[in-house]
């Protein structure tokens, strides 16, 4: 009798395993007749140690960016050295799903080696620029789908930041860059991506850049709006303003680098700017075991209220990509105060989904019944 019943019980309890999974729904199956859903990967994703992670990635996901491992100081830490070994397995691990893949930065004023930093001949750092564009797109050329060529070129007033491209280059790099890029491969979109461009002075900074691309013809086909927000801040009509500004121009519209914190931030801080870090306190790291169900909720329509402007719009948006995989790898727990414990996205530190992933489903679903 026992040789009968363990095996079945084994059965049933697979079985219902299997419904609950049916029944939580994907991400990019509720999505996938507005826009792509896409994350970033960092090395234990890109390696498959992080399990369950990976598990999350394969079922909720259809747009890939690494985190990290494609930045310049990783993959080209001196003039003859390219690391490849872990960008060539995030192309491997899109490829298996057929994912959209996303290649995170080509020219960016940090995590920047030391070596390019201090190039100061115009004509080596541009023959440098070119040298890296081409090895770098030129490996992944027809493989990886789209590229960040330039990341965060703007100051918060929309002038260009002082980054070494610009200090040697001037405002030209950003041209030489895109033409580089698309010379690399063809027919690969190319797009800017930079944070807080929902502020109308950083926002009419990325216009012109567009703009002044498209006069020249040089290809850009999108622009990235990174979307490090937390629950207050931008206010819905900024969000969808800065939407409807980018999809004038005839562009692309991605929103990249989805998350939203629920810490206060130091000085009030807004935006994204890595190098900015603040002491940890009690005070700046409120929920350090749990978020308080009455966060939880705030958060939970947060996402309901943006994804809701999304869908009104998907007719422009190509992709909506989180930066990251669950609460556990935000790169939010470390910034901008080191050691902080956060809860910016919709699945929490032990993989399950939050109340955000619910509305998040919920406005799709409601959107299918209109």
């Amino acid at each position: 009798m026992k040789k009968i019943f363990f095996p079945f019980l084994i059965l049933v309890l697979i079985g219902l395993h299997s419904c609950a999974q049916k029944q939580s729904g994907s991400l990019k199956q509720a999505y996938a007749p507005y826009f792509k859903i896409g994350t970033a990967l960092n090395a234990s994703h890109i390696e498959e140690g992080d399990y369950d992670g990976v598990l999350l990635v394969r079922k909720h996901f259809n747009a890939i960016t690494p985190e990290n491992v494609m930045k310049w100081e990783l993959i080209h830490p001196s003039p003859t050295q390219y690391n490849f070994a872990l960008p060539d397995a995030f192309v491997k691990f899109g490829q298996r799903d057929s994912m959209f893949m996303v290649g995170h930065t080509l020219v960016w004023h940090s995590q920047l080696p030391q070596w390019v930093q201090s190039i100061t001949d115009p004509v080596q750092l541009e023959q440098v620029m070119k040298e890296h564009i081409f090895q770098v797109m030129g490996r992944y050329k027809g493989k990886i789908h789209a590229w960040d060529v330039v990341n965060e070129a703007l100051n918060e007033d929309g002038s260009m930041r002082e980054s070494v491209f610009y200090k040697v280059l001037g405002p030209n790099y950003i041209a030489k860059a895109f033409t580089y890029a698309h010379q690399a491969d063809p027919n690969c979109k190319l797009y800017y991506n930079d944070y807080n461009m929902v502020v109308p002075a950083k926002r009419q900074g990325a216009i012109r850049i567009i703009k002044e691309l498209q006069a020249q013809g040089i290809p850009i086909h999108g622009v990235g709006m990174q979307g490090h927000w937390n629950l207050n801040w931008p206010s819905l009509q900024d969000i969808e303003q800065a939407i409807t500004d980018f999809a004038a121009l005839g562009i692309t519209v991605m929103v990249t680098e989805l998350d939203i914190t629920v810490l206060p931030n130091p000085w009030d801080l807004v935006g994204a700017d890595v190098n900015q870090q603040f002491q940890n306190s009690e005070k700046m790291n409120p929920y350090p075991n749990f978020l308080p169900d009455s966060v939880d909720i705030q958060l939970a329509k947060r996402y309901e209220d943006i994804f809701k402007i999304f869908i009104k719009h998907h007719t422009v948006i190509d992709r909506v990509s989180f930066w990251g995989v669950h609460d556990g790898v935000s790169w939010l727990n470390d910034w901008p105060i080191h050691g902080r414990t956060n809860y910016p996205l919709l699945f929490n530190r032990n993989y399950k989904p939050k109340r955000a992933f619910k509305t998040v489903m919920a406005v799709a679903k409601l959107q299918e019944t209109k």
